[in-house]
Parts: C-alpha cells; structure tokens; sequence
C-alpha cells in the first residue's frame, strides 16, 4: 500500500471506530488506561540477537501503559467488552533509537489484514440495539471464524494487570550484527503468574479496580514481566496476525521489565503516543500491519488533542 492508501484506510477505521464507541477525545481504541514508569535490564542473549540498542545497553527507563479494550474511557473493568486487556511500553533509549511495543492479552487479532478489520468495524457499527436480524455483525462472523474465536474465547477479568500475559500479534524482524534476520513476535509474560477474577469475586469488584490495585500492589514493591520472543519456523505466517503461531516454537527471553511506580500526572502522561511501528536500528516490521497501524494511531492520536 502507499502512504496515500494507508492514511485513506486509516482514516476510514478511525472514523468508523468513533461511530461505534462516541467521540470522547480519547484513542480510539484501549482508551481506559493507566501510565506508569520503570527499568528494563536486557539479557546477553538479547544483544546477540539485535543490534538494536535497546537490547545493548545496561538499563533502560521505560513508560508503560496498562488499559482496557474499547473506545470507552469509562468501561467498568468488570464489563466483558474490557477484554483484551492493553500493555503498551516505551524503551527510552534516545537518538532516534526509542522502541514502542503495543500488546494485548489475547495471542492473536480478530482479523488478517487492515481491509478486513475495517469491514469488521463496520459491522459492528452497523449492529445496534434496533438492528434487524440477523445483524451486519452477526452476518460477518458467521464468514470469519478467527472473529468468533477472538470474541468468543477471551479470559475472565484479571485480578491485576500485572497477571496477565501480554501478546505482540505482528511479527517483526530482529537484525543481528553480522546482518542475520530471525522474525519473531514478542510477549510480556508476568512473573506473578497468569491469574483471573472467580465469578463471585469478579461481582464484588469496582468499575476502577484495576487501576486501584496496581497502585497498591506498586506500594509494595515493583511488578515484574519478562519479555519474550517467540522465533518463526519455516512457513510460519509473518503477515497475517490473526493466526497464533504453535506455542511449540522457540522462546527467547530478552529481559525483564521492572514496573515501579505510576505516573504522578497521569492527564499529561497519558498524551504520549505508542507508535507500533516506532522501530530502530536492528529491528524491521515483518507484518505490514505494523507500519499501517502507525498511521491510524496518528490520526487517533489528532483526535484527541
């Protein structure tokens, strides 16, 4: 696609995302969040992968993003429509060698390609409460079992951010020294474990408990995730992340995260830009979803300015 195409596309899924969620001046989508700051410490094995700096360097400051799905900025986080859960991360290393990565608690994407996840937007759009039967929406999913899986398989509420696992559903490509290429897809795997909210506990909690408890939990000590990287096989698909690659394949671990405390002024903290595709040196997009999904965060990004 060219710049053209992609801002057109862009703008369209943007605009049509504001008609399914309302215009809060919000993102457009996980816009229910929670900024916080900390370190990341790569391991060796990272820097023999990339020569990208934010794996050679001792320590690092990092922003992270914790959020809600949905363009609702007042989701309860009891509501099934809050799910997937977002982690967004910055790795501050400066000199235009800065690396956001943008996740989401479910190892995969309701669609294979921009195009169709702006049909999917659409229907959703078009599938209100008075919307005859059966529905654009319903009408969609019965054509696109990857949706239905997305939809229909997502976990219960977590008990804290800090309890999920976190997946890079884009593929990318890691670029050693010597000029090897490996592609991987990344996740951020809790060092609390993976834990979710029972139903009796889940009706006891507030619409803001997550962000309530992670606050608490930082009182006590920072939160830890390790950052991971899942190697491609041959015929591993790069380019379309609604497919989940076997969890048999090959895990790298490039460092840890250490989350330490939560923005002291989360109104200005909360207007930074997470850029998918802000890649530096010694990493390249593999899926070309990445450097599209750059475009329609811009323009979610105007928006809300």
């Amino acid at each position: 696609m060219s710049k053209e195409s992609d801002d057109k596309l862009a703008g369209e899924i943007i605009a049509t995302m504001r008609g399914v969620f309302g215009k809060h001046r919000a993102r457009a989508a996980h816009a229910k969040g929670v900024v916080l700051e900390g370190r990341f410490a790569a391991t060796e094995e990272a820097c023999t992968l990339s020569e990208a700096a934010v794996f050679c360097e001792p320590s690092l400051p990092i922003t992270v993003r914790f959020s809600d799905s949905t363009g609702l900025p007042d989701i309860p986080d009891t509501d099934d429509n809050a799910s997937p859960r977002g982690m967004a991360v910055r790795f501050q290393v400066g000199d235009n060698a800065n690396l956001d990565a943008v996740t989401h608690s479910f190892n995969g994407f309701p669609a294979a390609t921009s195009q169709e996840f702006l049909e999917l937007m659409r229907a959703l759009a078009a599938s209100g409460p008075g919307a005859a039967k059966p529905t654009a929406l319903e009408t969609y999913l019965a054509g696109h079992p990857v949706a239905v899986a997305f939809f229909g398989t997502q976990k219960p509420p977590p008990q804290s951010f800090a309890t999920c696992a976190y997946f890079g559903v884009n593929a990318v490509t890691l670029i050693d020294a010597s000029g090897a290429r490996r592609h991987v897809r990344g996740r951020f795997v809790p060092q609390a474990g993976e834990h979710t909210l029972d139903a009796a506990t889940r009706a006891k909690m507030g619409p803001n408990y997550l962000r309530e408890e992670i606050a608490k939990r930082l009182a006590a000590g920072p939160v830890a995730f390790d950052w991971r990287a899942q190697v491609a096989e041959a015929g591993d698909v790069l380019d379309n992340p609604s497919v989940a690659w076997p969890e048999s394949r090959k895990l790298v671990t490039l460092g840890t995260l250490s989350i330490e405390r939560v923005c002291a002024d989360q109104a200005k903290a909360d207007k930074i830009l997470f850029g998918p595709g802000l890649l530096p040196p010694g990493i390249e997009p593999a899926d070309p979803m990445l450097t599209f999904r750059d475009h329609a965060y811009l323009i979610s990004s105007k928006d809300r300015q």
